[in-house]
């Protein structure tokens, strides 16, 4: 009886020495799992497609555009977002007919000022890019302009020509301004407007950046421009 009550002793002292460790373990496990919960950020990629551009290329025959968008939350409210395009565009602009063809790309950020409820992504944002296009220009045609439309006169050309110009780029920043509303599931739809600044572009030799790629339209007085976009996005949650 006496050897039953020592064994019985003894499992009892084990046990409360392992309650007691387990114990004084759990508030290092609860503070080691508040870190990695600190340390874990909401990390979010989402990419897709603007709209605007394959619609305007069904009814604009002399159009092509094709536009690719993506951004990657990283923490919080603070996203890294980038635009990667490609247009071709054919105008008659005064006297000159002229083709621009070329890509672009847009790197910036953006930052959420809408405070979603537990479990949503929605976005009211404001952001930034620093952008790049890498182009050419083609004079299809022009007309020599008449100063006397009653007696003709000779106009000289100065060298102006038909032909291709290779190598244009031009550099320009846009603020932006936009919403990203879930649809379903991790399908977001997003609209922006965007307003240009120009800082530089290549001028080809006889003629003007009268289009360039993701900028839209340019004039020797001003070099403001606007733009907009309407986006298609897939978001996928990342887990690190």
């Amino acid at each position: 009886m006496s050897k039953i009550r020592t064994w019985l002793f003894t499992i009892s002292l084990i046990l409360l020495c392992g309650m007691g460790n387990a114990q004084e373990s759990e508030p290092l496990l609860e503070s080691i799992n508040t870190i990695q919960k600190r340390v874990k950020k909401p990390y979010t990629l989402r990419f897709g497609i603007d709209l605007i551009k394959p619609v305007t290329a069904q009814f604009e025959k002399d159009y092509f555009g094709l536009e690719l968008v993506g951004d990657l939350r990283l923490y919080g409210d603070f996203y890294i977002a980038a635009e990667i395009g490609n247009e071709k565009r054919t105008e008659q602009s005064e006297l000159i007919n002229f083709t621009t063809a070329g890509s672009y790309i847009k790197l910036g950020f953006d930052y959420n000022m809408f405070k979603n409820w537990k479990g949503m992504n929605n976005a009211i944002h404001i952001g930034l890019r620093l952008c790049n296009s890498f182009h050419t220009q083609n004079v299809n045609s022009y007309e020599t302009y008449n100063l006397n439309h009653y007696w003709p006169t000779e106009i000289t050309q100065n060298g102006f020509q038909t032909g291709e110009r290779e190598s244009l780029n031009a550099r320009w920043a846009e603020v932006v301004v936009g919403i990203k509303v879930r649809l379903i599931d991790n399908f977001y739809m997003g609209f922006s407007l965007r307003m240009n600044r120009l800082f530089s572009d290549t001028e080809p030799s006889n003629f003007d950046n009268l289009y360039i790629p993701g900028f839209n339209r340019k004039t020797d007085e001003n070099v403001w421009g606007a733009g907009f976009n309407y986006t298609l996005t897939y978001a996928i949650p990342i887990r690190l």
